[in-house]
């Protein structure tokens, strides 16, 4: 063991301990997804996050109070990083009235506000827009907060992103667009879709910083994103970050995978992120029966949670339209 290589674990002992604490729930929350999608207690469309947990790990432990996140349709690893009851996302995802909207927002549209996540979009980039007002809310108020937007490389080629970018540069805006780039557009590879694969490079059109990280190292994002999100609360405004990633399940519940190349799984499995993160801890002498703990421990919570939905009473048909009119 070399410790000189990394700094002393003792720096940031809870941080880290919890950042894999945090993936293995995240990783465990979606497997528990799938088997509930295949006993049908889920319904519905589907969209899981395995393999990409650093990214929202590293990214929420550098936001603060106060921020806010608008992800993806594949958002629930973003709320459970926030903090958000694996209770209150599994009732939500099987229509209990003990979900975080009462069972009304399934996998794809949920939301959790007390936690800093303003929600799911199933429409492709629709997010960014959305964030660019909650940034400029932020900027007149000038209460410090950052939001961010996170959205797939498949959704860098639509309109709404290009003018979410635009204009929360011309304004300053303290917004982060975060691009999970794991590798597929749904099912197309992205680099068939785009002459310049170098996605973070757009953000030179726009005149704001653009970088490309490697997202399945949780201490480059958690960084990154501190580093982006200080600068936004100083004034400089926002900021592009590509986080290279590998998805390892399919793009929906039931996906085939049929267009992957051969062997190209395996390759993603050998950099997942929990298994490096893991790797790292050991190096720096966290001792193999505490890790041990740690996975358990989230296993475990995962378990009670499932346990504690499925108990919960389904949410009232006859409640069906109470929230759609004020």
């Amino acid at each position: 063991m070399n410790q000189a290589a990394s700094p002393p674990l003792a720096a940031t002992p809870a941080g880290d301990l919890e950042a894999l604490a945090a993936m293995y729930r995240i990783r465990m929350l979606e497997e528990k997804i799938t088997e509930l999608r295949k006993q049908q207690i889920i319904q519905g469309s589907v969209h899981l996050c395995i393999g990409q947990e650093a990214i929202y790990t590293g990214s929420c432990q550098a936001l603060r109070a106060g921020d806010q996140v608008f992800s993806t349709y594949r958002g629930h690893g973003w709320a459970h990083a926030l903090g958000v009851p694996l209770a209150g996302i599994l009732a939500e995802l099987m229509g209990r009235s003990t979900g975080v909207c009462q069972g009304r927002g399934g996998s794809a549209y949920f939301s959790a506000p007390d936690w800093g996540f303003y929600g799911e979009n199933s429409i492709v980039g629709a997010g960014a827009p959305i964030a660019c007002g909650a940034a400029l809310r932020n900027k007149l108020s000038r209460n410090g907060a950052v939001a961010l937007t996170a959205f797939g490389d498949g959704a860098m080629n639509q309109g709404a992103i290009h003018e979410a970018m635009n204009f929360a540069a011309y304004q300053d805006l303290p917004v982060l667009f975060i691009c999970e780039n794991n590798t597929y557009a749904e099912l197309t590879p992205y680099r068939e879709t785009v002459r310049q694969p170098d996605l973070y490079r757009r953000a030179e059109a726009y005149g704001i910083p653009g970088v490309r990280i490697d997202g399945n190292d949780l201490a480059a994002v958690r960084d990154c994103v501190a580093d982006f999100a200080a600068q936004a609360r100083a004034g400089k405004g926002p900021a592009l970050i590509e986080m290279t990633t590998h998805r390892l399940v399919g793009h929906y519940y039931g996906d085939m995978q049929s267009y992957r190349p051969k062997g190209e799984l395996t390759a993603a499995r050998a950099a997942e992120p929990i298994g490096r993160w893991r790797r790292q801890l050991l190096e720096r002498g966290v001792a193999e029966a505490e890790l041990q703990r740690v996975e358990q421990e989230a296993r475990d919570a995962v378990e009670a949670a499932a346990t504690e939905a499925l108990d919960a009473p389904f949410t009232p048909v006859d409640t069906l339209q109470e929230h759609l009119y004020v």
